[in-house]
């Protein structure tokens, strides 16, 4: 995995990388220099690992927001030495927010879920038809689905919506079960994009998903088994 750390005090960088041995890891101590390489030089990375508080000019919030607009495919995990600054994550759809000092063990669950991440979008793919046209989109880009008069809507993590024809009962025979789950007769949902569970609600990157009571316990459980992933 290609890895680019971007941390102003350099003995944390350095502990950092050595928490990653075994990566092609790229070392910055300066955000300037980290976007230059982006923006003019046209290099990406699989993973950014930024630290939030740098001197300077930009901070690792403003820096993942122009890295994103570049690479929105990017993963990007923050480290601090506080949770100030969690929700501006959230929005950033970072993968990770670690406090310093940042432990191997933190490290190496944070590896095995891109690990697992990358697999199944490398694999797994949606296809779809709509007037005429054919593609396919990785499970891994889908938010959710939702169905409206014979039509699906097919929600990306970058914001686009494409419609298809179909039915979601024969969808969720096609797709339910280790990544999706039908939460709800209009709704079919990526669990690995759920944020959390709040009453009968999924979040999904800022989306609220309604969770009916004929699927809620099977939906409530395959969430504790994505977070028991998440941190075994």
């Amino acid at each position: 995995m290609k890895i680019a750390i971007c941390d102003d005090c350099h003995e944390d960088a350095v502990h950092l990388r050595n928490l990653l041995e075994g990566q092609d890891v790229w070392l910055y101590t300066d955000a300037g220099q980290l976007l230059a390489e982006v923006e003019e030089r046209n290099i990406h990375f699989d993973l950014y690992l930024l630290d939030i508080y740098m001197e300077g000019s930009m901070g690792g919030i403003e820096l993942a927001g122009r890295v994103r607009r570049r690479a929105d495919e990017a993963e990007i995990c923050f480290i601090s030495t506080s949770d100030d600054f969690y929700r501006e994550a959230y929005d950033l759809y970072a993968v990770q927010y670690l406090l310093k000092p940042v432990r191997e063990a933190e490290v190496k669950r944070l590896l095995e879920h891109l690990t697992r991440k990358r697999i199944r979008e490398k694999e797994l793919r949606l296809s779809y038809k709509w007037r005429g046209q054919t593609g396919s989109i990785p499970y891994g880009k889908i938010l959710y689905i939702d169905s409206r008069e014979h039509t699906l809507f097919i929600h990306c993590e970058d914001g686009t919506v494409q419609e298809c024809k179909g039915k979601l009962d024969d969808l969720e025979i096609q797709v339910c079960g280790e990544v999706f789950s039908r939460c709800h007769q209009s709704f079919i949902v990526n669990m690995y994009h759920v944020d959390r569970l709040e009453g009968n609600d999924l979040l999904v990157a800022g989306h609220n998903i309604p969770v009916s009571r004929r699927y809620f316990a099977g939906v409530k459980s395959r969430y504790q088994e994505i977070l028991f992933e998440e941190v075994d």
